[in-house]
Formats: structure tokens, C-alpha cells, sequence
């Protein structure tokens, strides 16, 4: 057995099997129990019973971006860097995504053990994620159900990611891009046998459809079978998930519940952005905004001056529908966030509301079914399962970024002394 590998100031134990790390997209843990419940979904069912089955934290804002890089860093934003899917960059003045490397300010898990010789495998659902998640790694395999006919043995670790699984393309808006996942990471193991397997899917199914709702369940019957194999074939289990979701519409219209904010500070000043006024930044914007239309439930505000903050301030403050509006050193404090990364205010929505930034500026069109979303405090709470019986230590927040630390770590040491199906030899 190899040394244990620290990374960003955590000690992991060299995997002693497989070790599997899936962040559900979207993944409310109210899916996980209604699934069950109905009695659609076995093997997730044993996983809550099991003794290895924790409530977590994600990090807010309760985006893609900034918690699928905290997993695979182990640590928040604060030293990661990735404070969202989207900022505004004050050097260049311009607005743009964080899908570049150049953004990130730790190394993942995945470039420490795979510098070490382990092999490492990620497959992520959509594009967006997989430079950040493979840089600086040494050979393994990296690539995106949504770019799986375009990878190649030099750039992705893999010649031909479709006759992997024998599934089609799949639709970048369809619940098929997170079964391709699934069915990668399942043929990965059973042909290459990586040390660690990272699998992050896409919320599509989550943004239209609740909990306990045959949509939702017939994805998750999907995914208990997946795991299943997984577990069959020996590997060490953790599941997670970057955020929740909730409901963002009035239900008895169904439109969406948004402040538009830019539309708010443009009319108290009287002048708009180009003409020195407030900027509002989205950081859920990303590629692909169709199913939530730039919609959720956490922005960030520039300034110029303090003044204008301060009056912005005290203006959302009294509107009943926004849960919190901090300064800079508020926001970076509590939400353990960079401070360069954010705006001089933070706003949150409260659980049934999102924020926009001109009505003009969101195309609504392709929101076919009432908006769920997320991005606020209302979306932290989340999933963290474990195939092996395991405890948190003692007095630890459990984390969402906790998954590798407690799947090579606590879950890991109890391998020798359990002999059932939740932890067979390989196959």
C-alpha cells in the first residue's frame, strides 16, 4: 500500500479498492427518500440504511461549479477560487464564465494521486466541468458525456468513449446525458479498474421535476441500478451531491417567483450600468440555461461607490423575499468564499424565490414546466451516502466535500471487517 497523499492541507489513505465518488446534480434528498419510499429504488435504500448515511452541506452559492470543485479539492471556495459558474472580472471589467483552470487556486485530489501513480478516471456530464476537473492530472482518463464523440486517446485518456458504453450521444437537456455517466463509469471499472472514479451528472431531470413525481423516480431507478453494479463489483461508494432544489414559481400560476435586481437598482438611481450605476452578477449563468433561464437564488452586486451600496442595501433588506443581503467581508466570511471573486454585496432569496437581473435580459422561452432551481441557503442541505458503515468525526460539520476524505478514510477502515454485499470483493 502507498502512502497516504495530502492535499490542500488533508491527509487521504491510498485507496484500497476502487473508490467511487458520484455527485448527483440537483440531488434534494428528498428524491433519495421518496424513490425508496415508493419502492423504486432498493439498493439506494440500503445505502440510507446502512450506517453510512449522512446529512451534509454543500457550499453557497449552491451552484455547479463552485461545489463540484470543492469535492474534488476538499475544501471551500475560500481556497479553491471557484466562487461560481460565472463572475465579473473587476481587472479586465469583463463578465465571464469559470470554466478555465486559469481560475482555480488549488489542485484537485485527482492531480495529487494521479503525480503519484494511481490511475483516475472522471466522467462528467456536461463539457462545462472537465478541464477544471482533470488539470494538472497525470495521464488517466477525462472526459464529458456531452463531448463524448469528439475525445481522443492524447487529449481525454480514451479513444472511443461511445463503443465504451454502446449508448448513442446522448442530448445535452435530457435525463440520457447522466445514464451515459452511469454506464462510463460502470464499463470503467469493469475494464480498467481506476484507483478513484469521480462521476458528476446534470440537474435536468431535478429542474423539472419534484420529488417522488414519476420523472424523478424513473431517473433514480436508473441510478439504484447503476450503483448496484458498482457495488457488485467491490468498489467503495461515496454519493453526494453539489446542491439541492426547490420550487421557484407561484403555484397557483405557475410562473416564476424572481426580483429582477438590475431592473431594481437602475430605477433607484436612475442610471444603468454603462452610466456608472450598479453591475449584478448571476453566478449560476453558465452554457446552459434553458431548463432554469439564469435563475436562482444567488447574486452579487458591484459597485462604485459605498454610498450607492449602502443605499441598495438597505433597500433589498426590506423586501420580505430576500433572505440575506451581505457586504463583501460578510459573504466571504460565512460562506467561506475569496473575496476578489465576489461582489461588494451578496444577495439570497429565500427558499421560494430567485433573483434575475433585467426581465429583458431573461429568455424564459425554453422553461416548459414551472421553474425549480437553486443557488441560496434553502439549497445547502444535501446527501452524503456511504456503502460502508462508517461515523464522522467526532463534532465535524459534515461537509459535501467531505465525500473522498470519508470514502478513503473512515469508510475505507472498516473494509476488513465487513464480509456482506455492501462491500464484495471485486468481480
Amino acid at each position: 500500500m502507498k502512502s497516504p497523499i495530502t492535499v490542500n492541507g488533508r491527509t487521504y489513505p491510498w485507496p484500497k479498492r476502487t473508490t467511487v465518488v458520484v455527485c448527483v446534480d440537483g440531488c434534494e434528498e428528498a428524491y433519495l427518500t421518496e424513490a425508496v419510499r415508493a419502492g423504486v429504488a432498493p439498493y439506494i435504500g440500503r445505502l440510507l440504511a446502512g450506517g453510512g448515511a449522512f446529512h451534509a452541506e454543500c457550499v453557497v452559492p449552491s451552484f455547479t461549479n463552485p461545489n463540484n470543485l470543492s469535492i474534488v479539492t476538499g475544501v471551500p471556495p475560500a481556497v479553491h477560487g471557484i466562487c461560481g459558474n460565472f463572475l465579473y472580472d473587476r481587472e479586465t471589467g469583463e463578465e465571464q464564465l469559470m470554466n478555465d483552470p486559469k481560475w482555480l487556486r488549488a489542485p484537485t485530489l485527482f492531480a495529487a494521486f494521479s503525480q503519484a501513480g494511481a490511475k483516475v478516471a472522471i466522467v462528467t456530464a456536461k463539457d462545462k466541468l472537465r478541464t477544471l476537473l482533470g488539470h494538472q492530472m497525470t495521464g488517466g482518463i477525462c472526459f464529458s458525456a456531452e463531448k463524448a464523440d469528439q475525445v481522443t486517446l492524447e487529449k481525454n485518456g480514451i479513444a472511443d468513449a461511445l463503443r465504451l458504453t454502446g449508448l448513442p450521444l446522448p442530448n445535452v437537456y435530457s435525463a440520457a446525458l447522466s445514464e451515459f455517466v452511469f454506464a462510463a463509469g460502470v464499463r470503467l471499472v469493469e475494464t480498467q479498474r481506476p484507483d478513484l472514479l469521480y462521476l458528476s451528472t446534470t440537474d435536468y431531470v431535478q429542474h423539472k421535476a419534484a420529488p417522488g413525481t414519476p420523472e424523478a423516480n424513473a431517473f433514480y431507478i436508473m441510478m439504484d441500478g447503476y450503483l448496484e453494479r458498482l457495488d457488485d463489483l467491490g468498489c467503495v461508494i461515496a454519493l453526494t451531491a453539489d446542491h439541492g432544489m426547490n420550487a421557484k414559481h407561484d403555484p397557483a400560476t405557475g410562473q416564476p417567483n424572481v426580483i429582477y435586481l438590475q431592473d431594481r437598482c437602475d430605477d433607484w438611481f436612475g442610471r444603468t450600468t454603462d452610466e456608472g450605476g450598479a453591475r449584478v452578477i448571476l453566478p449560476i449563468t453558465d452554457p446552459y440555461v434553458v431548463h432554469h433561464g439564469a435563475l436562482g437564488s444567488f447574486a452579487t452586486i458591484y459597485f462604485n461607490n459605498d454610498e450607492d451600496r449602502d443605499l441598495v442595501r438597505r433597500g433589498l433588506a426590506a423586501i420580505p423575499e430576500i433572505e440575506a443581503v451581505l457586504s463583501n467581508a460578510e459573504a466571504a466570511r460565512i460562506f467561506e468564499l475569496a473575496p476578489d471573486r465576489i461582489g461588494d454585496l451578496v444577495v439570497v432569496s429565500t427558499r421560494d424565490w430567485t433573483l434575475g437581473t433585467s426581465a429583458s435580459r431573461h429568455d424564459l422561452s425554453g422553461l416548459d414546466v414551472p421553474l425549480r432551481s437553486h443557488g441560496g441557503i434553502s439549497e445547502q442541505r444535501v446527501p452524503l451516502l456511504l456503502n460502508l458503515p462508517c461515523k464522522a468525526p467526532p463534532g465535524h460539520r459534515m461537509r459535501n466535500f467531505d465525500a473522498f476524505y470519508m470514502a478513503l478514510g473512515p469508510a475505507a477502515a472498516g473494509l476488513a471487517s465487513v464480509s456482506t454485499s455492501s462491500a464484495r470483493q471485486p468481480a
